[in-house]
């Protein structure tokens, strides 16, 4: 089959197409002919040597695809060969087949098109096990997150919207801004132009937010803390503004803040098959209703994947950039 595999560490232009040999299903794994694939910066890092993928995965990125079961391995129950569904991944997405263990394995939302569909289940898994699981946003609560235009950004504010929740959502630019707009936030900040804190608070009547979903790191924790009300719970996702930075811990004390680090991608097999039920059980019929969508900015065939990085690296994208085969 073929596959966009990383000839060496460096730019896009690393990403070439190979032949590889053919994936089969092991005990508990089935194999999904690949529909299309989602690009996330994930991959940028690991095409830049910076995140290797983890023991047993393939040699090659994708942390996400939808497709047709064609391969049903042993012990595999309540799957079967051609059924549309969408994967939560260890690594392979970016190739014509992918095998994948059967409890990171969902079915297509009704209403769903099975490419769109691979705009899912890295955000979904993401957002849901953080957001929601972990950090327990409930509707009348207020939350913040940024990057109101990227793959997360997008899934979150409209799940949060969906929950009931009062969402703010930041983004670069007056035109990031405005393509923000259809996707639930009561505000949109453009944080180039705008003192961030200062209008937080204004748009909280000084109080503050509950919930921050965080890509960036330390170059925001003190801001973060500072915003968050009491009881307030941030959850980091993503390292992009570095990983060191100096934190109040009276702050933490005083207002019973809570702070909490998340990955997906190295977590057991195990927590990533309860992750993908729960979001199948309580995200999916959201997604069934129209009040959560997949956001497709574009489509590319595998042999263009060097032009979706760097798509993804310029900031380009509103929503997913998806590879087909």
């Amino acid at each position: 089959m073929r596959a966009v595999v990383v000839q060496q560490p460096g730019g896009p232009e690393v990403l070439v197409v190979r032949e590889v040999p053919d994936p089969v299903a092991g005990p508990g794994e089935v194999v999904v002919d690949v529909a299309a694939a989602g690009l996330n910066r994930a991959d940028l890092l690991e095409r830049q040597g910076r995140y290797p993928a983890p023991e047993g995965a393939p040699g090659w990125p994708g942390l996400e695809c939808s497709g047709t079961v064609s391969e049903v391995g042993e012990g595999v129950t309540g799957l079967r060969v051609g059924d549309r569904v969408c994967a939560l991944l260890d690594g392979g997405g970016y190739a014509e087949r992918v095998v994948v263990r059967a409890g990171q394995v969902m079915p297509v939302p009704d209403g769903v098109d099975l490419v769109d569909a691979a705009a899912l289940p890295e955000a979904a898994a993401t957002v849901h096990s953080t957001v929601v699981a972990r950090a327990g946003l409930r509707a009348g609560e207020t939350f913040l997150v940024h990057g109101a235009t990227s793959g997360i950004g997008t899934f979150a504010t409209q799940l949060a919207h969906a929950l009931g929740a009062r969402t703010l959502a930041t983004a670069g630019s007056p035109a990031k801004v405005a393509a923000a707009a259809p996707f639930g936030a009561d505000a949109v900040v453009d944080y180039r132009a705008d003192d961030l804190h200062a209008r937080v608070l204004e748009l909280t009547d000084g109080e503050g937010v509950d919930v921050v979903l965080d890509p960036v790191g330390a170059r925001y924790l003190d801001l973060h803390v500072r915003l968050l009300r009491t009881g307030g719970r941030l959850v980091v996702i993503g390292l992009m503004g570095g990983r060191g930075a100096e934190l109040d811990m009276a702050a933490l004390m005083t207002r019973r803040l809570s702070l909490h680090g998340s990955t997906l991608r190295s977590r057991p097999w195990q927590e990533k098959a309860e992750i993908c039920a729960a979001v199948v059980e309580q995200v999916w019929p959201l997604v069934a209703a129209g009040r959560v969508r997949p956001v497709v900015d574009r489509v590319l065939p595998l042999a263009d994947a060097a032009e979706g990085h760097r798509v993804l690296e310029a900031g380009e994208h509103v929503g997913k950039v998806l590879l087909v085969p």
